[in-house]
Formats: C-alpha cells, sequence, structure tokens
C-alpha cells in the first residue's frame, strides 16, 4: 500500500487540469468548443473522451490520487485497469464504473484502443439540478460499502453513449441559465439511468469489505439517514458500538478525512438544498435540521460556505 505522502490530493477541477494537461499557454481548452470550459462559479461539470486522455502521458502513470469531487465512467472500447479504495478491477467495454467523492483510487493501465468518455463533477452542481432530486450518496454506485460498477448490454451502451455525447454538447452550446439547466438534468438523467440499470443488475454476492471498509460504510450510511437528528461523533459511535477516537481515527484512515468531515457536509448539504430548493425562511430551516437557534445555523453555514444562508439563496436560487 502507499503512503499517504504518495497521494495526490485533487481538490478541484482546475487543480485535475492542472496536473494532467493545458495547452502551451497555460489555459485549459475544451476540445468540442475551442473555448475556456472552466468558469468561476458554484459547482463544476466536465466531459472528457479516453482516447484523448490515454495520450497524455501523465495521466496513466498510476498515480495514486483521492478527488473531492465525484467521477464517473464509460467505457465503449478496450479495456481499464484500475484500483477503487483497496480494490483492483480490470473494466473492458460496455462497463460504467463510478468514483465517489475523497475515494482513493488510481489507474493501473489503459489498452491503447480504449474509448469512451470521463464525466467530472461535484455535488454542488448536482444541487442545482431539480427539485426534490435524489441525493448523490444515495446512488448505491456511489455508497462507500456497494460495487462501483455496472456492465451494459449493447442496447445500454448506446444509450449511454448517446446521452454522454448530449450532455458535452448541451455543456459546450450553453449560453443562458436555461441552457445550464438543461446540462444539468442531463447529468441527473445519466445518473439515474444508470441506478435503473445497476439495481436490475444487482447481483446476489456480496461486495467484500475489510472490516474497517465496512465501518466506514455503516458509518457513512448512518449519516445519510439521520443527520437531522445526530450530528456528534460521539452519537454515531454509539450506533456503531465502538469509541469515538477509533471510529474517527478508521474514517480518517479509509478516506483521509475525520468524521466530523462527513456530518458537516451532508448537514451543509441539508441545508444548501433547502435554500435553493425551497422558499422557507432560514429560521424553519433551522427548526427543521434540529439547530437550537437561526443564529447558529448562520455561524455554522457561514464559517464552511464563507456567505451566509441568504447570501447563498440570493446567488444560487433558481428562479
Amino acid at each position: 500500500m502507499k503512503t499517504e505522502a504518495n497521494i495526490k490530493e485533487i481538490q478541484t477541477l482546475e487543480d485535475f487540469k492542472s496536473l494532467y494537461f493545458s495547452d502551451q499557454e497555460g489555459n485549459i481548452i475544451c476540445e468540442e468548443c475551442c473555448t475556456l470550459a472552466y468558469q468561476a462559479g458554484v459547482g463544476f461539470l466536465e466531459i472528457f473522451t479516453l482516447e484523448n486522455l490515454s495520450q497524455l502521458p501523465t495521466f496513466t502513470e498510476g498515480k495514486q490520487t483521492r478527488k473531492q469531487f465525484y467521477t464517473m465512467i464509460l467505457i465503449t472500447q478496450g479495456q481499464v485497469e484500475e484500483v477503487i479504495g483497496y480494490t483492483k478491477y480490470v473494466f473492458a467495454a460496455g462497463a460504467m464504473y463510478f468514483i465517489g467523492e475523497n475515494q482513493l483510487h488510481h489507474i493501473q493501465r489503459w489498452s491503447e484502443e480504449v474509448k469512451g468518455f470521463m464525466c467530472l463533477f461535484d455535488s454542488d452542481y448536482f444541487l442545482l439540478c431539480l427539485k426534490h432530486q435524489i441525493k448523490l450518496n444515495n446512488f448505491p454506485f456511489f455508497q462507500f460499502g456497494q460495487k462501483p460498477f455496472v456492465n451494459l448490454s449493447e442496447r445500454e451502451v448506446v444509450m449511454m453513449k448517446h446521452l454522454f455525447w448530449k450532455l458535452n454538447n448541451e455543456k459546450c452550446q450553453k449560453q443562458t441559465f436555461n441552457d445550464d439547466l438543461l446540462v444539468r438534468m442531463f447529468l441527473n438523467i445519466i445518473l439515474l439511468e444508470a441506478e435503473r440499470i445497476y439495481n436490475h443488475k444487482k447481483v446476489e454476492t456480496p461486495f467484500v469489505l475489510s472490516r474497517k471498509e465496512q465501518l466506514v460504510a455503516r458509518f457513512q450510511l448512518l449519516v445519510n439517514q439521520k443527520i437531522i437528528d445526530l450530528k456528534q461523533v460521539n452519537e454515531y459511535a454509539a450506533l456503531l458500538h465502538v469509541h469515538p477516537h477509533y471510529l474517527n481515527d478508521v474514517v480518517k484512515e479509509m478516506t483521509n478525512h475525520p468524521a466530523s468531515y462527513y456530518i458537516q457536509k451532508q448537514l451543509l448539504d441539508e441545508i444548501k438544498s433547502r435554500l435553493i430548493q425551497t422558499n422557507d425562511t432560514i429560521a424553519i430551516i433551522a427548526g427543521n435540521l434540529n439547530f437550537t437557534e437561526e443564529s447558529y445555523l448562520g455561524r455554522f453555514f457561514k464559517k464552511h460556505v464563507g456567505i451566509t444562508p441568504i447570501q447563498y439563496r440570493k446567488k444560487h436560487k433558481q428562479h
């Protein structure tokens, strides 16, 4: 196992692009529309073809990385060997696989003829897709304790290939808010279609995890289910029948973040979704999320996001 010092932490899309490729001027160019593809703002989405990524000498060197955003890959030709977590997978044409936020992984080998798509996006971008939508950590393939791939039929590959092409095309052509909303909706469609196929093809063989991985998976599932009522590491440790320090150490070992990080992030996502997707007052949101005072929610939110809940709502509210 590689040491923590050898793991490349990729926090933003710009980190990813700076690490692997840029033009001679240092700018990142979108291959389809030949314009600067990334614009500063809340959330991002980017798509690359596997055949173009495979031409980058630094991309397939096997760096062990951990990205603070989500990845989904569709393979239409060739073969990929990749380690996700501590499990090695060999993906062939027709496979679609997923790497969750902060999931340790590294590429071991891409075949020369590999083709397909890679899509990178963060939770803030997905949050703005639709009202009352499923949360990212509810998709089974992004959950720590579930297998991170699904094998598609020929018909399903054709459908997914078209959806990825459409997603990229809309992203490159977007000029208005409605254009961007359409991009987000295509992202949502891909994930929902992948989930439907995944659940239909779910195998009976259990996904094998180490004891530590099992603990992290159970912890993250509990946070997803009980964040409104439980906000302290010791409360989750009690449900898992382990000492809080042990839970924190194992989560940090497996994900590079303490247990409190996942509690805070889930709570922030809950607040953001209610700010954007409802007209509830801050006081109502605070009450529904069991904050003792509205001012406490405001301080918590500003500490981690950098702006107040009202400022966030005004900046990102969909009209």
